[in-house]
């Protein structure tokens, strides 16, 4: 299994390129000479460059104390993960899997040679705990394709200590730009190396281009559907590795961006994203399979710890865990095939040219006040109507199936009210919010409808296995009393809501 290591650090150039005395840094006792590494890195890219434009790296190194598979993944500035396999002739499948929603069926190629000879310093305390990591790299960098250009450079990296406190390399800087440091001017080698080793071509004269903030209803449609696009190619690599909550985000990321083709139909048009939301529907019932399961485990998990010993009758944990573990195991393998498919690649590609050339209807050039707005009221009226269907339908089936519909539609509301907010201020936040209430209440309702299924599910396997079913009995009549909560918290909620102002 791949090795995931956090790296907080920070890179600098200097006019000397040496390194100055750290020894004045706040809390540093000593600084250790660790002596020089040579290190010989090839990196891998696409011949487009793909994984470079999204601030990722991926490498074979040798030498050095880490010699190996490296894939590092961008977090915030200044942070990333390194995921580390053991040396091997190819690209390891796990690294290629985590890199696929970036390379889709292009090739992975050599594409920069990096050796650097490592000067490394380590700062320590008084207890001589490592602090951070200093080193001084001595560069030569090398172009393996376009005409194989060469360039050299000499920079200073600061590598925080596993555990350590960020606010440390915050004391080093200080002292660093005070010896006339400066920050590096590129954010990774791999960035320097293919910018200086570029071939050069002529210079083509281009009309300026101004890029400001959204100011046409199309404009800021758009800015919302590419952060959801986004969204869904950064959290490919987490869903694959099973982060926490990752599942979870891709799917609200992807039912945020089908949401927004069908609330903005007048922005965008539907003959041609209507396929699209179609394929975005596939994908987040796939992700629905893993993240239902989570929410069950969790739900039962629960609901089974409130409940006296007293009314715990059987091995109904034993029960409950086999079923999540058998669950668990099936959905993790079908969600990687489904993110490995060529559906889910192409889906990506569609998404990638929806951005790059939009299908822009004649109201996208529409002021976002008159577009947008109204979109987003005749999103609410919608949600309206449901509201009150469900608050008058009599208890049972047929009111559990109008509330989850109005919850899907809340929820639709509340992203076409989200996307809204930068152009339409609070009016719409205020409405994303009320929506977010709503949903939240609904769905404690849908939790309780999926578990008590679930229950009837368990209950039926402990009865076949002659096993007591009194306790699944007990947990189901509790979810019935949840359910009968939200529904009469539901009026209430409802009238609130109602008596704001729509955007």
């Amino acid at each position: 299994m791949a090795d995931t290591k956090r790296e907080i650090e920070r890179k600098y150039e200097s006019d000397d390129s040496g390194l100055p005395d750290l020894t004045g840094v706040a809390g540093v006792r000593a600084v250790i000479d660790k002596g020089v590494a040579n290190l010989d890195a090839v990196y891998y890219d696409t011949a487009d460059e793909r994984l470079a434009k999204a601030s990722m790296t991926l490498r074979r190194r040798t030498g050095g104390s880490d010699a190996g598979w490296h894939l590092k993944v961008p977090v915030a500035p200044g942070v990333r993960d390194e995921i580390r396999e053991p040396l091997s002739d190819t690209v390891p499948r796990t690294l290629a899997g985590l890199v696929r929603s970036r390379v889709r069926e292009a090739e992975l190629l050599p594409v920069v040679r990096l050796r650097s000879d490592r000067d490394v310093r380590h700062l320590v305390d008084a207890d001589g705990t490592l602090l951070a990591e200093v080193s001084v790299d001595a560069v030569h960098a090398e172009r393996l394709a376009d005409g194989g250009g060469t360039a050299q450079w000499t920079e200073i990296e600061v590598e925080l200590a596993d555990d350590g406190d960020p606010a440390f390399l915050d004391k080093v800087e200080k002292r660093l730009r005070k010896a006339g440091v400066r920050p590096s001017s590129s954010a990774s080698k791999l960035a320097r190396a293919l910018a200086e080793t570029a071939p050069k071509k002529p210079k083509k004269r281009k009309a300026p281009q101004v890029i400001g903030e959204p100011q046409t209803a199309g404009d800021h449609v758009l800015a919302y559907v590419r952060e959801q696009r986004d969204a869904i190619l950064e959290l490919d690599p987490a869903v694959r590795q099973d982060a926490y909550d990752s599942v979870h985000r891709m799917r609200v990321a992807t039912r945020r961006l089908r949401s927004t083709l069908r609330s903005y139909g007048k922005v965008l048009d539907r003959t041609v994203t209507d396929p699209v939301g179609e394929e975005l529907k596939w994908l987040a019932g796939e992700l629905g399979v893993d993240r239902d399961r989570e929410v069950m485990t969790e739900r039962l998990t629960a609901v089974l710890a409130e409940l006296p010993r007293a009314l715990v009758s059987g091995p109904i944990r034993t029960r409950m865990r086999t079923w999540a573990n058998a669950r668990r195991g099936g959905s993790r393998r079908r969600l990687i095939g489904v993110l490995d498919s060529k559906r889910y690649l192409a889906l990506l590609d569609t998404l990638d040219a929806l951005v790059a050339e939009p299908p822009v209807l004649p109201d996208a050039a529409g002021t976002p006040e008159k577009v947008i707005g109204k979109a987003v009221r005749k999103d609410f009226e919608k949600v309206s109507a449901l509201v009150e269907e469900a608050i008058g339908a009599p208890p049972g089936a047929d009111r559990d199936l109008a509330l989850h519909e109005a919850r899907k539609k809340a929820k639709r509301t509340r992203y076409a009210a989200e996307a809204a907010s930068p152009a339409l201020g609070a009016p719409a936040r205020g409405l994303a919010k009320s929506m977010k209430s709503l949903t939240s209440l609904l769905g404690e309702h849908q939790d309780s409808v999926m578990v008590r299924e679930t229950l009837r599910e368990l209950s039926a396997v402990a009865h076949a296995a002659g096993e007591s079913s009194f306790t699944y009995g007990v947990l189901y009549g509790r979810e019935e009393q949840r359910a009968a909560a939200v529904e009469a918290a539901l009026p209430g909620m409802w009238e609130e809501i109602g008596t704001g102002v729509p955007v």
